[in-house]
């Protein structure tokens, strides 16, 4: 809990990702500078397509979990590339403001050449995430009154195919 107001101050636009990671198949982590984004397969080397972890009505992939950013403020607090523990997996990382307040539901991003656009699929973190990080981290993402900061990520789709490269830069989209 003492590292919410850390966590909810991240800057609310223009981040620099960072860990790009790719999951070819499930508890896999491939780390690389940079990833290709397209809206018709995700992302090519990803399990998207074949392995979901959610489908939509016609039972295809859903495109809401394209990709799936954490909040660095996050990561950093569980993970460490030093360190023993699992990557979560996440597409990448950006120090962000990722609140409901911030980037609400249709919020575009773009990034690198890509354009993402955020999902309504709430990512409230699996039980993997419990085993992984433990059951207070698990809770503390979990929260009922912790729901609209999205502490375990945001799941977005791809708008816009293009490329993504460590260090490139998230922006939101104005409306226009």
């Amino acid at each position: 809990m003492r590292a919410l107001p850390h966590v909810l101050a991240a800057p609310k636009d223009g981040a620099a990702i960072s860990h790009l990671c790719l999951r070819p198949q499930r508890n896999e982590r491939r780390f690389v500078e940079k990833i290709t984004l397209t809206k018709e397969h995700g992302i090519p080397g990803e399990r998207w397509a074949t392995q979901p972890w959610l489908r939509d009505a016609a039972g295809d992939a859903h495109p809401g979990i394209q990709v799936c950013v954490i909040p660095t403020r996050v990561l950093d607090l569980v993970w460490s590339p030093d360190a023993d523990a699992v990557h979560p997996g996440d597409t990448f990382a950006a120090d962000l403001d990722m609140s409901e307040d911030n980037l609400p539901t249709g919020q575009l991003l773009a990034v690198g050449t890509a354009v993402l656009r955020v999902s309504d699929v709430f990512n409230d973190g699996c039980v993997k995430w419990k085993a992984r990080y433990g059951r207070d981290v698990y809770d503390w993402v979990r929260a009922p009154e912790h729901r609209t900061y999205r502490l375990r990520s945001i799941l977005c789709s791809i708008e816009q195919d293009g490329v993504v490269c460590t260090g490139d830069v998230m922006r939101k989209v104005p409306d226009v």
